[in-house]
């Protein structure tokens, strides 16, 4: 990311571009008006029918975007992921880009906009990170109607004998609001319901965003939304969506936010922007229709995961491959020569001075991630994403210190320059891409719990070994003996480390990661390991970035970034 004075903000960029009618968008990805349903203009979902015709068509390469541990420096990964995209169509190949759903928690508290930056950006920007086509407040509202059902189910006799104290099904919305963390409902007597506690996570950590993502069509949506358990009853015994009989409900609520989303680029390359977990709370990647269906439409095919190879292409390729049936042909890993000085103890406020020292303190964390993804076998390049700061010097560490990993880098300006600064980048990528590695999984689903827990700490994180609280060890006995223990495991974990430990930058050993809870996901199809303190209602900062935003008398939206 070029940052320098010529370059407008990202809204004024986003707000003054010139975007082509969606209908031209799809025709350019090999889609009539009759495959599409139109949200307005410059907006679609691609209807049920298309996707299930284009099942027979070839697949075509899929690009994974990661990064190092984000840093409060910024690494830019989507503005990477978006105008690699835009690189390597401007380089002649039928690329489209496959995105997240920004959440509006972060787009109203510390990142501000989540559409990519500078000249590598989706559109439109203010609709995206808004509202957008409704997806997320469906599941805000299918995630609520069930807890509705819940209260009801306890409220009229309670037949399935669920036990108010362990139900572990909470409510969302889609915004930090610490204050709902724990609350109490049903209070003022007989008529408004059975008094308990709940607590609401944010939209993006409910298990049917996840289910959403993980749903191959609307039939897997419906079975994976009755495996959801919701609470034990008195007897100590699992409780399902199907054991209340809602899931068709749900499924009804959910059936328009299944089908992905058709967008473009500044620079009109198609985007499916589909689905959006959090990777530090839940798995971390777009839809798997979305990345499906943006397969058979494109010869290359760009995704990002969440934060860095430790959280979210580590779910990538250990969860999400497992229901896409497709694996990454090659991986990029975008870093920063700001985020590695940050990484070598530096604080924001100094990254602007040179300080070759501190870069090549802070490498250490980058060779960490190159080895995570060598460890599935997969090939590597290293995105450097180029800022004005940045000096010939560093950059020459940054570029010397690949050489010594043997690992292809790229110095890569799409912020400033679009598609046009990331031509080197996509040839890059091609090559790899045209040198397949051997994909391999960290871990086989038929090991123990602790084992699968355990490998993912040792060969992800870097530590030492996980140490589990009683409440876990207790959870992970129980889980076992119901039959769950072949499970894949999400970790949630904090971003900003490899650890657990948010102040840990760089690359710390010896660690250990405490697992306080697991949590039975059975609908998405994994079990959630909470480590440390990671929260899954996170909190709004001191100034948030909402106080920044503002509209026009003409409508016109201020302040996303």
């Amino acid at each position: 990311m070029t940052t320098n004075k010529t370059v407008p903000s990202d809204i004024d960029i986003a707000q003054t571009a010139s975007m082509a009618p969606i209908s031209e968008i799809a025709a350019g990805a090999g889609l009539t008006n009759e495959d599409i349903e139109m949200y307005g203009q410059f907006k679609a979902k691609i209807k049920f029918e298309t996707i299930n015709r284009l099942k027979t068509a070839k697949d075509g390469k899929l690009i994974l975007v990661t990064s190092i541990n984000p840093t409060p420096a910024g690494e830019g990964k989507s503005t990477v992921t978006v105008g690699l995209a835009d690189a390597l169509k401007a380089s002649g190949k039928n690329s489209m880009v496959a995105l997240r759903e920004p959440s509006l928690g972060p787009v109203m508290g510390v990142k501000g906009g989540a559409t990519g930056g500078g000249y590598a950006q989706v559109l439109p920007m203010e609709d995206i990170n808004l509202h957008f086509t409704g997806d997320i407040h469906a599941i805000t509202t299918a995630n609520n109607a069930l807890a509705a059902f819940i209260d009801n189910h306890i409220h009229q006799g309670n037949e399935q004998q669920i036990d108010p104290r362990r139900i572990i099904w909470k409510r969302v919305m889609d915004m930090n609001d610490r204050a709902l963390r724990q609350i109490v409902i049903g209070l003022g007597g007989p008529a408004r319901g059975v008094p308990r506690e709940d607590g609401f996570d944010i939209t993006v950590a409910s298990e049917i965003m996840a289910v959403l993502c993980l749903s191959s069509d609307l039939h897997d949506l419906k079975n994976r939304l009755s495996n959801i358990v919701i609470a034990y009853t008195y007897q100590g015994e699992p409780v399902t969506v199907a054991d209340l009989d809602v899931q068709g409900a749900l499924s009804l609520l959910l059936k328009d936010a299944l089908k992905p989303n058709l967008v473009q680029t500044l620079e009109q390359t198609p985007a499916l922007i589909h689905g959006g977990p959090f990777a530090n709370i839940a798995h971390g990647c777009n839809s798997v229709l979305a990345t499906k269906t943006a397969l058979k439409l494109a010869d290359y095919v760009v995704t990002e995961s969440g934060f860095g190879a430790d959280l979210g292409a580590e779910k990538f390729l250990n969860i999400k491959t497992r229901t896409t049936e497709k694996h990454p042909d090659a991986v990029v890993i975008v870093a920063t020569v700001r985020a590695l000085k940050m990484h070598g103890g530096k604080s924001k406020k100094e990254l602007v001075n040179e300080d070759t020292q501190a870069l090549k303190a802070g490498l250490t964390n980058l060779k960490k991630h190159i080895e995570t993804i060598q460890e599935f076998g997969l090939p590597v390049v290293v995105a450097i994403n180029k800022f004005h700061t940045d000096s010939d010097a560093e950059i020459n560490i940054l570029e010397s210190f690949c050489k010594s990993e043997q690992v292809p880098f790229s110095l890569t300006e799409v912020w400033e320059k679009g598609g046009n600064g990331g031509i080197d980048l996509a040839a890059k990528v091609i090559e790899a891409i045209e040198n397949p590695g051997h994909f391999s999984y960290l871990y086989n689903l038929d090991l123990p719990i602790k084992e699968k827990i355990n490998t993912i700490v040792r060969k992800v994180y870097g530590g030492s070994e996980a140490v589990f609280s009683k409440k876990a060890e207790a959870q992970i006995q129980q889980f076992e003996s119901y039959g769950w223990g072949a499970l894949p495991i999400c970790m949630a974990k904090t971003q900003y480390s490899l650890s657990d430990d948010p102040s840990q930058y760089g690359r710390p050993e010896g660690f250990k990661v405490t697992i306080r809870e697991i949590v039975p996901k059975l609908g998405a199809g994994f079990l959630v390991a909470l480590t440390g303190d990671v929260m899954t209602m996170p909190g709004l900062p001191k100034k948030p970035a909402a106080q920044n935003m503002d509209v026009t008398d003409d409508g016109k939206g201020i302040g996303l970034f």
